[in-house]
């Protein structure tokens, strides 16, 4: 059973309780049109437990996601529904009865009960609606009363559950929202966890790698006081070039590119590397297409001087110029003998 349930039990039988009060007929000599005064509740209680029964939220159910709720608005017929009998249940009531009657309990059990059904709308969201029909029982009931008599017997006790009701209804979707807000906090702090860790890992493999790649050369040159063979150069040199790499541009690399990269490299080229950013958005598929294309044009590249960098452009992942030196030419002026982009994966 839910909360829902026990409020929604609670609210039906306390308005049947409101509406049972008009058949105990105390003074019946004062009840000069009966059948109004059974139409007053035939029309109350329908209309006010169609209020109280009306879904409040559907389950519905998004793509990727699990079920959620949805919230409900109330139909323009409930709407009209509840400003007709805010209109017609007082006055009939009143109506059916001479003077003498009108403050007799069979009677002015509609103030009560109308500002039960307000309730119930104020609730429901609909405050315009709620304050509307309260305030047509108030007009109705200061004509057949008069407004001192009127809040006397029970006016006053309406416009203080509506009030309540509002007030109550306001602090909920307050706490709602607090708490909404909340929960994408936590969530935004667990995506940041979760983006840290990474982070680290991904730091922990580049200290690995860099201790792979630089630690026996480090190990001879400290051996042999930095007097290295030319074959032993060329490898710190690579080393080095290697490290650059992957402090520069870590999500241009893979095994693949890394291979590629340092077989040119032993063939006399000059590659360089800039991640200048676009590609942290990107899944790890698309990352390994870009890198598996990246390889294939390293391979095949006969240029002098690679440059590859990474791209921020909406359609252009990666840009591979080469260049070859021109006799004569500074270096500034070498000819451009490469021009590759690698697209963005759509």
């Amino acid at each position: 059973m839910t909360v829902r349930s026990i409020l929604s039990g609670i609210a039906l039988a306390f308005t049947a309780y409101l509406a049972a009060r008009s058949l105990l007929w105390t003074l019946p000599e004062t009840v000069e049109r009966g059948w109004l005064l059974i139409a007053a509740l035939v029309i109350y209680l329908p209309i006010t437990w169609v209020w109280v029964l009306l879904p409040t939220r559907r389950r519905i159910s998004e793509p990727g996601d699990a079920e959620a709720d949805e919230r409900l608005s109330p139909p323009r017929w409930a709407i009209a529904l509840a400003l007709f009998a805010a209109a017609v249940v007082p006055n009939a009531a009143f109506a059916a009865v001479s003077e003498a009657g009108r403050a007799q309990p069979f009677v002015t059990w509609v103030i009560g009960g109308i500002g039960a059904l307000m309730t119930v709308v104020m609730v429901r969201r609909r405050p315009i609606v709620a304050w509307i029909g309260t305030g047509i029982l108030a007009l109705s009931a200061s004509v057949w009363l008069g407004p001192l008599s009127a809040l006397s017997l029970g006016l006053v006790g309406s416009l203080v559950w509506v009030a309540a009701a509002q007030l109550i209804t306001v602090a909920l979707d307050r706490v709602a929202r607090d708490a909404e807000e909340l929960s994408e906090l936590q969530q935004a702090a667990s995506a940041w966890q979760a983006s840290q860790s990474g982070r680290q890992r991904e730091r922990r493999l580049h200290v690995q790698r860099a201790l792979h790649v630089a630690g026996p050369v480090l190990g001879r040159t400290i051996e042999t006081g930095g007097n290295l063979r030319p074959s032993e150069k060329t490898a710190a040199r690579l080393a080095e070039q290697s490290l650059r790499d992957e402090l520069r541009s870590p999500r241009l690399l893979d095994d693949g590119v890394r291979a590629e990269i340092d077989a040119a490299r032993r063939r006399g080229m000059i590659v360089m590397l800039f991640d200048e950013g676009g590609l942290d958005d990107l899944p790890p598929s698309a990352l390994e297409d870009i890198r598996s294309e990246l390889a294939g044009i390293v391979r095949d590249a006969t240029s002098e001087r690679v440059i590859i960098r990474s791209s921020p452009h909406h359609e252009i992942a990666v840009t591979v110029v080469g260049r070859r030196a021109t006799a004569g030419a500074s270096a500034d002026e070498d000819d451009v003998d490469l021009w590759r982009e690698i697209r963005r994966p759509r």
